[in-house]
């Protein structure tokens, strides 16, 4: 019988913008900002023994390049102090690197390949700009015509299109986005997992996310042009008519009011098998039930909804199972698209609210929403959740977790 691969803890830092001069976490090296969320679960423990009984740190990043390359995982266990702690891994499967980091973490437990491994994600966008370590996708022209690679931007556009949601429907689940965001700041329902970071001497820099905005209203976003307009006169419309001929042009609608905003931040997850956890002396607080990956055309951004009945799937369970979901909130239309197909209410639906209010620190958004998704399912006493984002290229994946 399969070891089952439990959360024991998991925990984040805010969510710092990432702008130029207004960059909340600038002065925060990607290391250092790793560091700190390594050393939270040693406090928040109380084992010194902590480090020693670690086999892997595996920490996705959608831009390993820069400050935040050449094996970030291992230069960060160096870096806190933690070099009894085994391994160290960075992947990059673009803005799920975080969640694919957990789900490999969990795997490897399940097949029994380790015992204690901390798993999530960091994106530093503020000091690494997104594309910084290029690739065929972004710099071959072959290489994106062959594989019908279109930007996030234009395929959400075509989504809404092909989809027939509006511009005020986009606006309008970005005020509801918003707004959930600031009432559950206020409620406090993002303390449980998150943590302060600090300067060298110990000053708090960063103690809450600070992109979301209290109040936002429709009127403000309806001027907004829209963002991939000549983006998509640079060829990328043609690209995705002549692949969806039946589709007569990219409806672009998606601004910077209704796509996610860029930041900064760190989320990670404790996970380990059951001997782990008494020997440790934690306690569970979920464990991965299934996940699942998807792919669909690399033109489209709409992977989501077959992974996650995938995952749904293989969990052995049914739409009408999932106490609560989370979606990342990149673009507004592929979100509605989701929410529309399984008939989510808002209140079971991204309910502390998403990227489009906090921000996407792209490698970190994973382990951000099952900070949210843990933390909600316990607050509010209920059992299953479901974690899913689409990424580009299209590829997606999703997470079903279960508490204990």
């Amino acid at each position: 019988m399969p070891t089952k691969a439990y959360i024991y803890d998991a925990l984040r830092s805010p969510r710092g913008r990432a702008d130029g001069s207004t960059a909340d976490l600038y002065e925060v090296k990607p290391i250092n900002l790793l560091s700190q969320c390594l050393q939270a679960f040693q406090r928040r423990s109380g084992l010194e023994e902590l480090p020693a009984s670690i086999d892997d740190l595996i920490i996705g990043c959608n831009t390993p390049a820069g400050d935040q390359g050449y094996n970030i995982a291992r230069a960060a266990l160096l870096n806190a102090g933690w070099g009894s702690a085994r391994g160290g891994l960075q992947i990059n499967r673009f803005n799920t690197s975080g969640l694919e980091a957990m789900n490999l973490a969990a795997a490897r437990i399940t097949a029994g390949y380790g015992e204690v491994i901390i798993a999530g994600g960091i994106e530093c966008m503020s000091r690494v700009p997104t594309y910084l370590n290029g690739g065929p996708m972004m710099n071959d022209p072959a290489t994106v015509i062959n594989s019908h690679y279109i930007p996030q931007g234009v395929a959400a556009d075509l989504v809404a299109g092909s989809n027939n949601i509006s511009r005020a429907e986009l606006d309008a689940y970005a005020v509801s986005s918003h707004a959930k965001a600031a009432a559950a700041q206020k409620a406090g329902h993002y303390a449980k997992s998150l943590e302060k970071i600090t300067d060298a001497n110990g000053l708090v820099i960063l103690a809450e996310d600070t992109l979301l905005r209290p109040g936002m209203a429709a009127e403000e976003l309806a001027g907004l042009p829209a963002r991939f307009t000549e983006m998509g006169l640079a060829g990328f419309d043609e690209m995705a008519l002549h692949r969806f001929p039946l589709v007569d042009h990219v409806h672009h609608c998606h601004t910077t009011g209704n796509t996610s905003k860029a930041a900064d931040g760190c989320a990670l997850a404790l996970l380990g098998n059951a001997q782990a956890g008494k020997d440790l002396n934690l306690t569970p607080r979920a464990h991965i039930r299934a996940v699942a990956m998807s792919t669909v055309d690399a033109t489209l951004l709409t992977g989501g909804r077959n992974a996650a009945e995938l995952a749904i799937k293989k969990a052995k369970l049914s739409a009408k199972d999932i106490d609560l979901w989370e979606f990342n909130e990149s673009f507004a239309a592929p979100t509605i698209r989701f929410q529309r197909h399984f008939k989510l209410k808002d209140d079971c639906f991204n309910p502390l609210g998403g990227a489009i209010a906090l921000g996407e620190p792209l490698g970190a958004v994973g382990g951000m929403m099952l900070c949210q998704l843990l933390d909600e399912l316990e607050r509010r006493d209920l059992t299953i959740g479901s974690l899913t984002i689409d990424a580009g290229a299209g590829l997606a994946v999703s997470t079903i977790i279960e508490r204990v």
